[in-house]
């Protein structure tokens, strides 16, 4: 049996969720949240949208579809499923008829919402920057 050193421990500890690792497990979580469909799901049931109160509620499946244009069936299905999986909302169902099926963030979805509430309010308040950089970007390429 291997023993390890104090120094060898702390290095350990230190890289144990290092995301600029290619096996760290945080990276893989970076990746589900860099996704825009996660962004603009928190955000919409962080009460961001458009026509929201903005604080935190359940939102039924058809009124995120709704809300988020462009996205499919299958990704909202998908997305929400990864975020229930990770902790970030919860899912009510409740048996009526038809079914109906509530979202709403948890305590760990709304530390994150504040996060993705920042990323959203930026890229809408500095487009006009960015495509001015793109379009100057591409005038000289």
């Amino acid at each position: 049996m291997a023993t390890t050193t104090a120094a060898q421990r702390r290095d350990q500890d230190r890289n144990a969720y290092n995301a600029f690792l290619a096996v760290c497990p945080s990276r893989q979580l970076l990746d589900r949240l860099s996704d825009k469909w996660v962004v603009l799901i928190l955000c919409a049931l962080g009460g961001d949208s458009p026509g929201g109160d903005g604080e935190p509620g359940s939102l039924r499946y058809s009124e995120l579809s709704r809300l988020i244009a462009g996205v499919s069936q299958k990704m909202l299905t998908q997305t929400l499923r990864s975020l229930e999986r990770d902790g970030l909302i919860t899912r009510t169902v409740t048996p009526t008829v038809p079914v109906t099926v509530d979202y709403a963030l948890t305590d760990l979805g709304l530390s994150l919402h504040q996060t993705t509430r920042q990323l959203r309010t930026w890229a809408q308040g500095n487009m006009d920057a960015v495509q001015a950089n793109r379009d100057q970007y591409d005038a000289h390429s």
